[in-house]
């Protein structure tokens, strides 16, 4: 049985801040970093809104830089990932999927949460060139382009309003015949002369190259089953995404969106010592500069937490 006073679960900013400053702190956190090493960053495209970037920076590189000062400050950080955690009582019990168990004085979990996909064998084989599942990170890319982006809630019509912004226009495909979205929200998409609907209506695949990246979609009508192909050279999903937190078994309270409940302004979950950083408890911004800086809180919340029990 190994023992630590923090398991971080999870990496990407969240993770690994968490790691700088609970290592910082002489905590020695024991870090995890998941099936997807560095998070979703690892597989985007370059991060040119992440202070401390002039000139831009790999999702990759940028988690590799987090990742060796996290160890510099000695976080002891780990591949693999937690399979199974009991939070009923304090010292919390885990084990990895090697087997190994763990016992933590606290917990700071950092998975992130993944996007929801369409699931076309095309979608993957552009994700990066030309797929995407944020307008906010990717968006300056397609400045004065067309592109196009899927989805009908307020999600969706925020991407769309925002990219409409820089794009030369912004196809919205949703494959009812109204929105989901607020009724603000959908009269702002509505009345905006750079977005077109694209109503009954779903990807059926999507075009491009390996050197251009993507150059169309082909649009299949859901009733009728007519299908068009349409020019864009960027494609964002923006059909919702799922927390990962499913190794919890129901042990935190979770909004209705499967989020982790923090109880703000602090990391504190519903279980005292366990806290939670990051896209898991993040439905809102999910950007790589606002997990780091809720890593920072959790740790400090972790630091407090071990001082005062």
């Amino acid at each position: 049985m190994e023992k630590t006073r923090c398991l971080i679960i999870g990496s990407g900013p969240a993770g690994y801040t968490a790691g700088i400053y609970t290592g910082r702190a002489d905590i020695k956190p024991l870090l995890y970093e998941g099936d997807q090493p560095g998070g979703q960053l690892t597989i985007t495209t370059d991060i040119e809104n992440f202070p401390g970037y002039p000139e831009g920076v790999a999702g990759t590189a940028m988690m590799a830089d987090l990742r060796k000062q996290a160890q510099r400050f000695g976080c002891d950080v780990r591949s693999g990932f937690i399979k199974e955690i009991d939070l009923s009582h304090r010292p919390f019990l885990a084990k990895d999927d090697h087997g190994v168990k763990i016992e933590a004085e606290t917990v700071i979990i950092a998975t992130g949460a993944t996007a929801k996909w369409l699931g076309l064998d095309t979608e993957k084989q552009y994700y990066g060139i030309g797929v995407s599942a944020c307008a906010t990170c990717d968006g300056y890319f397609y400045r004065n382009q067309v592109v196009a982006v899927v989805g009908g809630g307020d999600t969706a019509c925020e991407e769309a309003n925002y990219l409409s912004t820089l794009c030369s226009k912004v196809y919205l495909v949703h494959r009812r015949d109204e929105l989901r979205a607020s009724k603000a929200m959908q009269r702002r998409v509505l009345e905006n002369p750079k977005i077109e609907m694209l109503w009954n209506s779903r990807i059926s695949s999507i075009l491009g190259t390996e050197l251009d990246g993507v150059t169309g979609m082909e649009i299949e009508d859901t009733k009728s089953g007519a299908k068009k192909e349409y020019d864009v050279n960027g494609i964002f999903v923006a059909i919702g995404h799922k927390p990962v937190t499913d190794f919890l078994n129901g042990q935190l309270e979770l909004d209705e969106q499967g989020y982790i409940k923090v109880q703000n302004p602090t990391s504190a979950t519903s279980v005292p010592g366990v806290f939670a950083a990051g896209d898991v408890c993040d439905p809102n911004y999910r950007q790589a500069i606002v997990a780091a800086g809720k890593g920072c809180v959790a740790a400090m919340d972790v630091e407090r937490f071990l001082q005062s029990n």
